[in-house]
């Protein structure tokens, strides 16, 4: 029980870190269309400014100042070379976005070369947030950070990382802080107004353009501070983008382009396909026994039927995508048709 609670949570706290990373790029692509292919590159961007930066002054002000330069390179992409583009329509932009993401990956190896950094959490997230005890006697219980080894000689312990309660508190406070800026200030009125109605919004005096380019930096700069988390979480590498790549369309498509409650909902859905099934070592033909029928070994469809849960999970998420596209193509909760 104890380690089924542990892996529901990885999954959720996964999930969570999937919406740190799809929430700005939902911002950008309701916003402006642009689907921006490099997102995942200013993710791994954001981990290695923060590797850098907390070499100098400590992890707290790295959190901080990470975020900020990704967004500010993202906002000076999107100003010289992104706007260029645009006239040219949306193969044009996808294009620059894709080299792009090469170009930060190449950087990224000529600056801190191709292996692993050193990228270590503080003190005070290099510990369990919490322990699971899970004992014959007592049953299921919690104790806040790491249980002591008295206790553990006689239960069993699972061990929740802080780093991970750290991720998800973070990203929960990121859907609190979008949510509010969005529906409840006057700079959430003017980027609505830029993106139903550009031209009126322009001739009350907002400049859309500079709007444009504001948001392209904060969905740059939250992918930024999404790769600090990560990167202190999991590993801090090249590869890390091309890691999360793939999967963070994945998000986009099954929660609905252009839409922030599908990003959340799409991110916790896909999180838990990931790990969840992990740990099911069972296939079609050990649920088939368990009913009582019998799949004939000579079937053609036994060698699938064979698979276990574990075996196919890195493959559910795209299955997903895909019965997703053939039922509703705007995803669960779009809102753009295009």
């Amino acid at each position: 029980m104890d380690q089924t609670v542990i892996n529901i949570l990885n999954g959720l706290s996964s999930g969570l870190l999937l919406f740190m990373l799809s929430s700005g790029l939902t911002l950008i692509f309701s916003m402006m269309g642009v689907l921006n292919f490099a997102h995942a590159g200013f993710y791994m961007l954001g981990a290695y400014v923060g590797y850098a930066t907390s070499r100098i002054v400590g992890f707290w002000p790295a959190l901080a100042v990470a975020p900020l330069v990704v967004g500010f390179l993202g906002a000076v992409f999107e100003r010289a070379c992104l706007r260029r583009v645009h006239r040219y329509g949306n193969v044009a932009e996808l294009l620059v976005t894709f080299g792009l993401s090469y170009l930060i990956l190449e950087v990224v190896q000529v600056i801190w070369g191709r292996a692993p950094v050193a990228f270590d959490p503080p003190a005070l997230l290099a510990q369990p947030a919490f322990t699971l005890v899970q004992s014959a006697a007592a049953g299921l219980s919690i104790v806040f950070g790491r249980a002591d080894a008295a206790t553990c000689a006689h239960a069993v312990c699972s061990m929740f990382p802080a780093t991970r309660a750290f991720m998800m508190l973070v990203a929960l406070l990121m859907l609190l802080a979008l949510w509010l800026l969005l529906k409840h200030t006057r700079v959430g009125l003017v980027i609505q107004a830029a993106l139903t109605h550009p031209e009126m919004a322009e001739a009350l005096g907002h400049n859309v353009p500079r709007v444009f380019m504001l948001v392209f930096g904060a969905g740059c700069a939250l992918a930024g501070l999404a790769g600090v988390i990560g990167g202190t979480t999991f590993v801090t590498e090249p590869a890390m983008a091309g890691a999360v790549g793939s999967i963070l369309f994945v998000v986009v498509v099954v929660g609905g382009t252009g839409s922030l409650v599908g990003a959340f909902v799409g991110s916790l859905l896909i999180g838990l396909l990931q790990t969840v099934p992990l740990t099911v070592d069972k296939s079609l033909v050990d649920a088939a026994s368990a009913v009582g029928w019998t799949v004939s070994p000579d079937s053609v469809a036994y060698p699938l039927m064979k698979l276990t849960l574990a075996q196919v999970a890195p493959i559910l998420p795209y299955l997903l995508l895909v019965l997703v596209l053939i039922v509703r193509p705007r995803g669960l909760f779009g809102t753009r048709d295009d």
